[in-house]
């Protein structure tokens, strides 16, 4: 074995300790691999990372305190030379295009970790980037046929969410209530609380606060 195959270090980070454990060990079977530590949420694996050398982040992306798409930003600007893989059981195309321009090289779904977990993170090794079957086929429905009217969904440039969803948001933000959003959009309160809890899924994030940082952020709504 060459020594570029030895000690390939590895962060996990998932808010549910037997997650984290049965990556570990599935990860740890690989010969050159090093699942060195783990961390419960996107802070603490940051200040692993300032403090560590770490080759490769298996990040989860719905965590407290700070998410998997901001973690993988920060991880990737404090240390850029460590990829990301992020390691979800949600699955979006537009969840994957935030991952794409948060910087993470990798995207698999929990469901399929037995079977593509190790093999992600070869190719991560090997300098390449390693995305989830569902994402790959949709990928190349996409090139062969085109987007749909369904993909696009009324995507707004550098923002997973459609037109309703932004629009939703904005008022929320605004500091409308469920029943006044509902109102002014023409549609029923239970609608509204529907596309709330979609786009919380989708952004995986926890807490409204979250949602609200994310439309100033994303210039949606002014600070």
């Amino acid at each position: 074995m060459s020594t570029a195959q030895k000690g390939y270090r590895i962060l996990v980070v998932d808010d549910h300790e037997v997650v984290r454990r049965g990556v570990r060990t599935l990860l740890e079977s690989q010969s050159g691999v090093e699942a060195c530590c783990e961390a419960a949420n996107g802070i603490e694996a940051l200040d692993h990372i300032k403090k560590n050398k770490t080759d490769l982040v298996v990040l989860d992306l719905t965590m407290p305190e700070m998410n998997g798409l901001e973690a993988a930003r920060a991880i990737r600007q404090t240390s850029p030379e460590t990829e990301v893989l992020i390691l979800s059981m949600h699955f979006s195309e537009e969840i994957a295009r935030e991952v794409l321009r948060v910087g993470a090289r990798g995207y698999v779904l929990k469901s399929d970790a037995n079977s593509e977990l190790v093999a992600a993170v070869q190719r991560l090794r090997e300098g390449k980037s390693f995305f989830t079957t569902r994402l790959a086929a949709s990928m190349a429905d996409i090139f062969v046929h085109g987007p749909s009217d369904s993909n696009s969904g009324g995507l707004l440039p550098g923002v997973p969410l459609t037109t309703r969803e932004v629009e939703i948001v904005q008022l929320l933000a605004h500091g409308k209530s469920n029943k006044e959003t509902a109102a002014t959009l023409g549609v029923s309160t239970r609608t509204v609380e529907s596309h709330r809890n979609h786009i919380m899924h989708k952004l995986g994030f926890t807490s409204f606060s979250e949602l609200i940082r994310f439309a100033v952020r994303n210039n949606l709504v002014e600070p």
